[in-house]
C-alpha cells in the first residue's frame, strides 16, 4: 500500500481492519480457508457493504464464488496495519494498570512490542517485568531516541500525565495511547487516543440504569 493511500485511511477504518484481522485469525485457526463479506460483517457487527469498502484499502476484491482467502486477507491487512520491521512501543507507568498492560500485550501481536517501560519508583529501575525492562524516568529521552520508539502508552496518575506527554513528544513520540483519567494536549502531527475507563464505566452504568427504568 503506497504512502498516499495509507494517509487517506480513516481512524475508524483502521479500527475495523484491526477487528477484521482478529476475527479472521480466529476463524482461520478453526480450519476455515475462505470467508464471504456477509460472514465477516456478521462477526464484526457491521454491514457487508462496509466490509467491502474497508477491504478496498488492501486491494483484495475476493471471489464471487469463494469469497476472500482468509490467509491472504490476514496477510494483506497486516501489511497495512503493521510496520515492515515491527514497531516498538514504550510504556510510562508500571503500577497495577501498567503491569496489566504489559501482561496482556506480551507476545500477543508480533508486529507491535512494548520494549521499554518507565516509572518514577526507583525500586523498579532495571527490573524486567513481563519481558520488558523498566527504566527510571530520567532515562526516558535517551532510551526512546536510542531505540527509535515512536509510540507510547501513558498509564500514570492524572497529575503527571500532561508532563509525561510533553516529554514523550519532545523525545520524538508521534502516537500516544492515554489511560490517565485526564485529557491531554499534544501538538499537531501527534496522534492521541484516549481511554478513560472510569468515564466509560459511568456511561455504561447510566444507560443500563436508564434502560432498567424504561422497562419498569
Amino acid at each position: 500500500m503506497n504512502g498516499d493511500k495509507l494517509r487517506s485511511v480513516s481512524e475508524k477504518t483502521i479500527n475495523r481492519l484491526s477487528l477484521y484481522r482478529r476475527l479472521l485469525e480466529n476463524r482461520f485457526g478453526k480450519g476455515h480457508e475462505h470467508v464471504f463479506s456477509h460472514e465477516l460483517a456478521e462477526l464484526a457487527c457491521v454491514t457487508p457493504a462496509q466490509v467491502r469498502r474497508d477491504l478496498m484499502c488492501v486491494d483484495n476484491s475476493g471471489s464471487t464464488s469463494r469469497g476472500y482467502s482468509v490467509q491472504e486477507l490476514v496477510r494483506e491487512i497486516t501489511a497495512v496495519l503493521d510496520a515492515p520491521g515491527g514497531q516498538r512501543i514504550a510504556l510510562v507507568g508500571v503500577g497495577n494498570l501498567g503491569r496489566a498492560i504489559l501482561s496482556y500485550f506480551s507476545g500477543r501481536r508480533p508486529g507491535i512490542a512494548i520494549t521499554a517501560a518507565f516509572d518514577s519508583d526507583p525500586s523498579l529501575a532495571g527490573r524486567v517485568i513481563n519481558g520488558c525492562r523498566c527504566h527510571p524516568m530520567s532515562e526516558l529521552s535517551e532510551v526512546l531516541r536510542g531505540s527509535e520508539i515512536g509510540a507510547a502508552i501513558v498509564a500514570v496518575p492524572a497529575s503527571a500525565a500532561q508532563d509525561i506527554a510533553d516529554r514523550l513528544v519532545a523525545a520524538g513520540v508521534r502516537g500516544i495511547l492515554n489511560f490517565a483519567p485526564v485529557p491531554l494536549k499534544v501538538p499537531e502531527g501527534v496522534f492521541l487516543e484516549h481511554r478513560d475507563m472510569t468515564m466509560s464505566l459511568e456511561t455504561v452504568a447510566f444507560f443500563a440504569r436508564r434502560s432498567l427504568g424504561d422497562a419498569e
